[in-house]
């Protein structure tokens, strides 16, 4: 029954009004003087030169946040896989040595492609 939604439409419209509002809101009361000194790109306390100023930044950071995500995906699996290692019995575990060793393979090639490797 769509009666049985009404408070669930009820919350998002109340979200969706307080988000209108409190952006309106700040839009009106808040300073806007941009500057070129502003504007410029600025990167982890890092100033920007030579290719920076350009707006070209080194993707270290974005790999290092990528191999991070693959490895917490990792975590995910491990820790439900460990509580029903009894029941899966010898072909769970071997399935999940076949995934861990994968990710492995994936970390040393990073590894030794130098995407681990913070060169300033």
């Amino acid at each position: 029954m769509p009666i049985d939604f009404l408070p669930v439409f009820l919350m998002v419209a109340v979200v969706v009004a307080l988000t209108a509002f409190i952006l309106t809101l700040s839009r009106l009361i808040r300073p806007n003087n941009p500057y070129p000194e502003k504007n410029r790109p600025y990167e982890c306390g890092v100033d920007h030169v030579g290719e920076a100023s350009a707006g070209l930044f080194k993707v270290q950071y974005f790999v290092i946040a990528i191999l991070f995500v693959i490895f917490d995906v990792e975590t995910m699996f491990l820790f439900p896989w460990a509580v029903v290692l009894q029941d899966m019995g010898l072909f769970g575990y071997i399935e999940m040595f076949v995934f861990i060793v994968l990710l492995l393979v994936g970390f040393a090639y990073a590894w030794i492609k130098g995407a681990l490797e913070w060169v300033s």
